[in-house]
């Protein structure tokens, strides 16, 4: 007789069990579910653009998809020369900062993908990444992913900021492998000047640890505010890296494109990584992004008029609930400091399932960044300014009853 067949023992990787439990999930499934029952969610939640790329953008987009050699494997993990190129062209004209496209760029299926490839080829086992807490999630868990610890520290971005990274690696044995950066801030929207990096170049070259430098909302400033590139400071490209994105500036969310620049070893060790992993973004969409590229700078600058526009939107909205939120100078989001009372046993991810119900407003709890965010919401910019009035008039009804 056949013994009954049984199933084996599955197990995934122990440094899955380090990842903790999605905070955005159970929000998540709560929005899907009130929309299948017809509820009309605004959503402020996820920084995803709701207005469209460039359309000529587009249109390069859809000629390029047109020709049958642009449906193969690109076969170059780094990105088309020519990509290349115009992304050293951009930081040329844009920051002063010269690379050679042939060994400081590298093209990645989003900055999102980029870092995490990154982490993963810098970090191993016993090695350690300092990153300020709060953070964007990826900065946290792409160290565990990658096998590597996380030491955070409160977030800043000044003298005190540094002398805490300065603490923690000069104390910490063997030394952190890598300090991971991130202004203008996701979700704080904080902003640095140049000073600030000439000070993290000095402590990187100091004590030998790499940076790697999230530039997310570089090109989204607002007031006249310029954010200053990592790689513009001298000696930045001898210690480290720079991620931007086309999805935030140019709208090009869903076309998963993004760069990373400067140290030519790091990049090496990202583009090997991606060999391995992919075959390079479909050509199509690094054509159309070398069109953006060239001629997209007042699109970008219309863009970034409009979040300046809804941010103050929605600093005014938060000034009238009595949330606590510093009018941010770059990014699309708002960080917003919840009154006490609003806050039900104190938790971030419980008041924003409540204003998922109560108000049919989805916002990002802080927790869910990390622990210093507990007590914040992340707002982000993402809807036209008549509908973020309508979401702080909702949120306001549903704080008073």
């Amino acid at each position: 007789m056949i013994p009954p067949m049984r199933g084996i023992e599955i197990k995934p990787a122990d440094k899955m069990h380090r990842l903790p439990p999605y905070l955005f999930g159970r929000i998540n499934a709560l929005k899907h579910q009130m929309r299948q029952q017809g509820a009309d969610i605004i959503d402020l939640g996820m920084g995803n653009p709701i207005d469209p790329p460039p359309q000529r953008v587009i249109e390069k987009l859809c000629e390029a998809a047109r020709n049958p050699r642009n449906h193969r494997y690109t076969l170059i993990a780094k990105g088309l020369l020519n990509l290349r190129r115009d992304v050293a062209r951009h930081y040329r004209d844009r920051f002063g900062v010269e690379l050679d496209p042939d060994t400081e760029v590298c093209a990645c299926v989003g900055s999102k993908e980029g870092i995490s490839h990154m982490l993963l080829a810098m970090l191993g086992p016993g090695d350690t990444a300092v990153v300020g807490d709060p953070a964007f999630p990826v900065h946290i868990y792409g160290v565990a992913l990658a096998g590597a610890n996380v030491i955070s520290v409160s977030l800043g971005n000044d003298e005190e900021f540094l002398e805490r990274v300065r603490y923690v690696v000069e104390h910490l044995y063997p030394r952190p492998k890598l300090l991971i950066l991130n202004y203008p801030h996701n979700p704080t929207a904080m902003t640095v000047e140049p000073a600030f990096f000439q000070q993290v170049v000095a402590l990187a070259r100091r004590f030998g640890i790499a940076v790697l430098h999230d530039f997310a909302y570089g090109e989204t400033c607002f007031d006249g505010y310029r954010a200053p590139s990592f790689l513009s400071t001298p000696g930045a490209k001898d210690v480290g890296v720079e991620f931007t994105t086309m999805s935030k500036p140019y709208n090009m969310a869903g076309w998963r494109i993004g760069f990373c620049v400067g140290n030519r070893t790091m990049i090496d060790a990202l583009a090997t990584v991606k060999g391995y992993y992919d075959y390079g973004i479909f050509q199509p969409i690094q054509i159309a992004t070398i069109i953006a590229l060239r001629h997209g700078h007042a699109d970008v600058a219309r863009q970034a008029k409009l979040y300046e526009q809804r941010r103050d939107v929605v600093i005014a909205g938060c000034e009238r609930l009595g949330w606590q939120a510093e009018v941010p100078r770059a990014s699309m989001f708002v960080w917003a400091r919840v009154r006490d009372e609003h806050l039900p046993d104190g938790s971030s991810v419980a008041f924003a399932m409540k204003m998922l119900e109560a108000a049919e407003v989805a916002l990002a709890p802080g927790r869910a960044f990390g622990e210093n965010g507990e007590g914040y919401v992340r707002i982000a910019l993402v809807e036209n300014e008549k509908r973020l009035r309508q979401a702080m008039r909702q949120l306001q009804r549903a704080l008073v009853k």
